[in-house]
């Protein structure tokens, strides 16, 4: 199942669980190893693969327990390029300075 924007937040809670425990189970971690690696209660750690808690601090836990730091990055990452986000950034940008991208007038700018 893929998690966008439309999943509301319960099932997208119980995807991700279901993802960690196949992870989990394919690192060869039982959930008591893994609750002990990465220093939470093994009911936390069932609540979270049922998808019933969704506290972050024990996901950024879990996941450096199994050493997928880099999953962090990939779910917010620290910069995020967004082709329209640059489009409409920099037709801001060129709107302010009065002339559009190239030094080509238009005759719409404001003066």
């Amino acid at each position: 199942m893929r998690i966008d924007y439309l999943t509301p937040e319960g099932t997208a809670l119980t995807e991700m669980g279901r993802r960690l425990a196949r992870v989990r189970k394919q690192q060869g971690f039982s959930q008591i190893r893994l609750a002990e690696e990465a220093g939470v209660g093994v009911a936390t750690l069932r609540r979270i693969e049922s998808g019933q808690d969704g506290q972050m601090a024990s996901w950024l836990k879990i996941l450096k327990a199994l050493r997928m730091t880099a999953s962090i990055d990939g779910l917010l990452p620290e910069t995020f390029d967004s082709p329209m986000a640059e489009v409409l950034f920099g037709a801001k940008k060129s709107n302010r300075a009065g002339v559009a991208e190239g030094g080509i007038r238009w005759g719409d700018e404001r003066e």
